[in-house]
């Protein structure tokens, strides 16, 4: 009987337990700008992004079969914090003087983003 309360107790576990958002996005440097200008850029969205609970960091490859694809990796508490976010990120873009759509210009000059992807994270 214990084993069997164990058993169902490690499977609601998941269920129970709240996940991290991860923002994966796929991008391509346009060779316009310099590395460390983009991480600058990076650097600027963070201070933006710290005031509505999202993160950000690059993966660059080392080793890979596509070694021109770097990985945008946000990261917010969860897909509810992640959706305000993006919400706040995508109603600002229409007013060219905000934040967001000033770093969206300097993103575009950088880079393209390739995919997007969502993950739970437990």
């Amino acid at each position: 009987m214990r084993k069997a309360l164990f058993a169902a107790a490690c499977f609601m576990l998941p269920t129970a337990a709240s996940a991290e958002h991860w923002d994966v996005i796929a991008i391509e440097m346009t060779g316009k700008c310099s590395w460390a200008k983009y991480m600058q850029i990076v650097e600027d969205f963070n201070v933006w992004g710290a005031e509505h609970g999202y993160s950000a960091q690059v993966a660059a490859p080392l080793q890979s079969d596509n070694l021109t694809t770097y990985f945008w990796i946000g990261t917010s508490a969860d897909a509810a914090a992640f959706g305000a976010a993006w919400d706040a990120w995508r109603n600002a873009l229409p007013d060219e003087r905000s934040t967001p759509a000033k770093l969206w210009v300097r993103f575009q000059e950088c880079s393209t983003n390739m995919q997007r992807r969502s993950y739970d994270v437990y």
